[in-house]
């Protein structure tokens, strides 16, 4: 939410800690109603210590663990969207099929930025 002089947004550490609290309760949420948030947070416990591991540098660490992270962000986009669409009422609408289409395929899209991403820094040291 964007700052405005009437927020009762508390400033400082206390609207800090309030926007951790949110966060951590949206964390949450996903965790408990989204099946695929899961999966990929499974995965992400599974390859983030690997590409820890293989990453020959900070650089390749930063690429490999940060592209796992951008497919948990994108999911909670996804989840968000979808969350707001259904709100509206889940009679079929061209718009909310889109928009929740769109949504999907931008986990989708940075699903492949990992097969990207970890087949560039790791393939050639497999093919040698």
């Amino acid at each position: 939410m964007a700052d405005s002089a009437d927020s009762f947004i508390p400033r400082g550490p206390a609207g800090m800690l309030k926007a951790l609290r949110w966060s951590l309760q949206g964390l949450w949420a996903a965790w408990r109603l989204e099946a695929s948030f899961r999966l990929e947070v499974c995965l992400f416990l599974l390859l983030c210590p690997l590409g820890l591991w293989l990453g020959a540098d900070v650089i390749e660490r930063v690429l490999l663990v940060g592209c796992l992270l951008l497919v948990l962000s994108a999911e909670l986009l996804n989840s968000a969207i979808e969350a707001a669409v259904d709100r509206m009422g889940r009679e079929h609408n061209e718009f909310a099929g889109r928009a929740k289409d769109m949504g999907s395929a931008a986990v989708f899209v940075l699903m492949l930025n990992v097969i990207f991403c970890w087949a560039l820094i790791l393939g050639p040291r497999l093919l040698h």
